[in-house]
């Protein structure tokens, strides 16, 4: 009979041990490794997608003026060389779509510029500081979703306008025209500038404010985010998109910083001592976002099993895109191509930046007028080190996965012609051995036709075991025309099938069998091997065929084959 004494001496001297559960426990640690590892991958993937927002921003001020620059001065000089006859060269069209593209944007540009520098910024500013804490809370909530909308459905116009602008003629007419889809685009750049211009100056005012809840109810709205992300259910394609607005809110945010530092310090007279009390803040609201983003990731994919490599899937994609972009016959800008990918619009963004720049400097002599000119060359030095940065890391990338590609390709297809040649030279003993009765011969023959061997790398086509089929001999020219029976199917050949044998089906590649007047032909397909291994993962939403001997750098501007007709004019 136990006793009280018996229970509680069991219950300190109980053991057990975990091996008995091994597996569950070896799990859960590499969950928790798993977990600690995804904020390394997520900056891994947030570096190369900022840097391709930085390229994208800076475009705008670097080579897009030296762009607009010369497609005015080759529409304005190429109809006069025509005209006089002193130009070889006979242009389809005044600008190729490409110039077309770069003028539609300089001249948005220029528009939203002029009239967005009559907005008074100082008006603006104490308006929005005279307001109650709550009310600026609300306010930039609304802000933050209106700017989502913005970038969602702002890239759509953008890209009306421009291919209805580029559209060749002749077609029917299936749009409003190049006029109303203009001023649609300029409404759009205006508004969401406006709208940007609101969130810099609520975060100034939040920044430069003697009470700092305001920021501190601003930094807790980025752990309200985690709530709606992190309990819904997530897909790599979701993830995906997730991630590439995450790079794009973070860029936002760093523009909108720096806007609220040139403001400031030009309040201040560029006093130093003003730019350190600002620093604290700003990094307070970047290293806020970066955890959320951190948090947020690790337990999207700890809820959902997505394992780590997902970000590198996610890199490759976006250096598949920046290669496909510097291709000889690229169908797209750069710039553009990461707006469709990250709802990152640099126009609104690049229209803000230069009513700031153009506020807090003055030019009123030689010397600031070559400050400023030596600060453009500073600009255009850094955006193409960071192209050719962020090409080159492209470009090891692909290396890299085609690479892999074709190894494991190489190892399936040895594996594959291994497994059917030791099933042909299983079959040829069974069938070659003279003590084999009739009977048992035809069961071994059943057996191979209903239990074809099967392959863990590949499944065999079902195109392998095909019957005999008796054909003319007037067929067999038509036959000498078909190049390779891998590369033909045969039930498009024109044959007049005269009858089929009933013999079973046999495996083997080309034969050709006399019997009688007629010739027997077999034909079967040889196993094709997939051009892309799963295992490796495809990187999703990209162009993974893309070569990376055809990349090249701005050569559309040498060679003009394709737009240009060279001719020699009387």
């Amino acid at each position: 009979m136990p006793s009280f004494y018996s229970f509680v001496r069991a219950e300190l001297y109980r053991g057990y041990q975990l091996e008995n559960d091994e597996e569950r426990y070896v799990a859960r640690r590499q969950k928790v490794y798993l977990f600690m590892k995804i904020p390394r991958e997520v900056e891994k993937f947030m570096s190369y997608g900022f840097f391709q927002c930085t390229d994208a921003f800076l475009f705008l001020f670097t080579f897009l003026p030296l762009r607009f620059v010369l497609a005015i001065w080759g529409m304005v000089t190429r109809p006069i060389l025509h005209f006089f006859c002193f130009s070889k060269i006979k242009y389809k069209r005044i600008l190729q779509p490409s110039e077309i593209v770069d003028v539609l944007k300089g001249t948005i540009i220029i528009i939203c510029c002029i009239i967005l520098s009559h907005v008074d910024m100082a008006m603006m500013y104490h308006l929005i500081k005279s307001q109650s804490v709550i009310k600026l809370y609300i306010f930039y909530n609304m802000l933050e979703t209106g700017d989502r909308l913005f970038s969602v459905f702002g890239q759509d116009i953008i890209d009306a306008l421009f291919w209805t602008a580029t559209e060749r003629k002749g077609r029917k007419r299936e749009h409003l025209g190049v006029i109303p889809h203009f001023i649609m685009a300029v409404i759009y750049v205006l508004l969401h500038t406006v709208l940007v211009l609101l969130q810099a100056t609520t975060l100034n005012v939040a920044i430069n404010s003697s009470n700092k809840a305001l920021l501190t109810i601003m930094m807790s709205n980025n752990f309200v985010e985690l709530k709606s992300s992190v309990f819904k259910k997530f897909d790599k394609n979701n993830l995906f998109q997730l991630s590439c607005s995450d790079v794009r809110e973070r860029f936002h945010l760093s523009i909108l910083l720096l806007v609220v530092v040139i403001q400031t310090m030009r309040e201040y007279m560029w006093k130093e001592e003003r730019f350190w009390v600002l620093i604290p803040d700003c990094l307070m609201v970047i290293l806020a976002e970066v955890i959320v983003d951190w948090v947020k990731h690790a337990f999207i994919t700890r809820f959902n099993d997505i394992p780590s490599n997902i970000y590198q899937e996610f890199t490759l994609s976006l250096a598949y895109d920046l290669a496909a972009t510097k291709q000889k016959h690229a169908f797209t800008d750069h710039s553009d191509l990461v707006a469709r990918r990250m709802g990152f619009i640099p126009l609104p963004l690049g229209v803000l930046a230069i009513r700031i720049v153009s506020q807090a400097i003055q030019i009123n002599n030689f010397g600031d007028s070559f400050v400023l000119f030596f600060a453009f060359l500073c600009l255009g030095s850094f955006r193409i080190l960071s192209n050719i940065v962020t090409l080159g890391k492209a470009c090891d990338l692909i290396d890299t996965h085609q690479k892999q590609r074709a190894t494991t390709a190489t190892a399936a297809t040895a594996t594959t012609a291994a497994g059917l040649a030791a099933t042909a030279m299983s079959s040829t003993t069974e069938s070659a051995s003279p003590r084999a009765s009739r009977s048992e011969r035809r069961a071994v023959a059943t057996e191979d036709r209903e239990c074809p061997p099967k392959n863990d790398v590949f499944p065999e086509p079902p195109g392998l075991f095909v019957r005999s089929m008796s054909i003319d001999d007037s067929q067999l020219s038509k036959l000498s025309s078909v190049p390779d029976p891998t590369d033909v199917d045969i039930s498009t050949v024109p044959l007049k099938v005269r009858s089929a044998s009933h013999s079973p089906p046999r495996r083997s590649d080309i034969g050709l069998h006399r019997r009688g007047s007629g010739r027997r032909m077999r034909i079967s397909t040889p196993p094709q091997i997939p051009p892309l291994i799963p295992e490796l993962g495809q990187p999703i939403f990209s162009n993974s065929t893309v070569s990376l001997t055809s990349i090249c750098l701005n050569e559309e501007i040498f060679d003009e084959d394709d737009t240009l007709i060279e001719g020699n004019f009387k």
